[in-house]
């Protein structure tokens, strides 16, 4: 039995999206932050698997869903290590790594309670000053948050 090598077999996807190296602590917060909850098609989950990128990860792969720019955005604020491949007829058609991009639209709360945009109908909008510890700064107060206090919309 020591010879014998087991692996879990898991349904390659005919088309849609497998979400990569997710840290396994971020990985629920990552099905929380997409609503995978309310997809209706096909969701694997793996967490806490052997990776020899870091030493364990997480994995989804959701059936028939490819996201928009908006939801990478988010992603990349909890999970920066993400690797998204896009699967198409069984094949992968586009692997991304996720970073941070250099601003954020409509997609962090400001923690400042005096912020306009938490007083009037405006969108947010946050400039990324640090990508590898998360910081980000309001365009309009200039508040910074780091990463512990950001609440993505």
């Amino acid at each position: 039995m020591n010879d014998i090598k087991k692996e879990l077999q898991v349904a390659a996807l005919e088309n849609g999206t497998v979400i990569d190296h997710i840290p396994p602590e971020q990985l629920f917060k990552v099905v929380s932050l997409l609503h995978l909850d309310n997809v209706s098609s096909r969701i694997t989950i793996g967490n806490n698997l052997e990776s020899q990128r870091i030493e364990k990860k997480g994995i989804i792969k959701i059936a028939d869903k490819f996201f928009e720019e908006s939801e990478i955005d988010k992603i990349s604020l909890i999970a920066p290590t993400v690797k998204l491949n896009i699967i198409r007829n069984y094949e992968v058609v586009e692997k991304k790594d996720i970073t941070l991009p250099d601003t954020l639209l409509n997609t962090v709360k400001c923690a400042n309670p005096k912020c306009i945009t938490n007083n009037e109908p405006m969108q947010t909008h946050f400039h990324v000053i640090d990508k590898t510890r998360v910081r980000i700064k309001c365009h309009y107060c200039e508040r910074v948050l780091n990463k512990d206090e950001i609440e993505i919309l």
